[in-house]
């Protein structure tokens, strides 16, 4: 099956669309962030401030790029482990976010969350950083630089893949596969 092309900022439609176990290539602006940036950016929220990014119909991607080689725009950039952003993902997905992407399995307040907003969890290959860095075509810092590799990045992302995990009907493809796997 051919992989689904989205293209950032994604709305309801495009979200509503997507089915666990797709797999998409992304392409347009993705942001980064990390727990330490998370936990900023929910407290920002908390006290009514401006975000350094405009959330609607964003992606974040949960990494924290490794520097530039000599020639590249960046370096290694594979998905942390999700579970850690699970306190805030809900407060995200609320203002705005559309989708998120990382490794490993959610929570299930997550999961209604992305239900709620009608948003997707996307994952990204754990080990493939270097290959994932490939599609990022541009880089920069947009805030809390002082977070070293785990400062929130503005990317810009040509064909990024990834695989619907849990979609915007609570669908989880990790559920699923382990399904269709036993009847095997």
């Amino acid at each position: 099956m051919e992989p689904i092309r989205l293209q950032t900022p994604l709305t309801v439609a495009d979200t509503a669309a997507l089915r666990a176990g797709q797999t998409c290539l992304i392409s347009g602006i993705i942001y980064t962030a990390r727990d330490s940036a998370h936990k900023r950016l929910v407290e920002m929220l908390e006290k009514g401030e401006e975000l350094p990014f405009a959330p609607r119909g964003q992606l974040i991607y949960y990494v924290g790029p490794c520097p530039a080689p000599p020639g590249r725009v960046i370096g290694s950039a594979g998905p942390t482990t999700s579970t850690r952003m699970d306190v805030y993902t809900p407060a995200m997905l609320a203002a705005g976010v559309r989708g998120v992407i990382g490794k490993g399995d959610r929570s299930q307040e997550v999961v209604q969350a992305l239900m709620q907003h009608k948003a997707v969890y996307f994952g990204a290959i754990g080990g493939a950083g270097a290959l994932i860095a490939k599609s990022i075509v541009q880089a920069e810092v947009v805030a809390f630089p002082d977070l070293g590799p785990e400062a929130v990045h503005r990317l810009q992302v040509k064909e990024m893949p990834a695989i619907v995990i849990i979609d915007s009907l609570g669908q989880n493809f990790y559920t699923l596969g382990r399904a269709e796997y036993s009847k095997r």
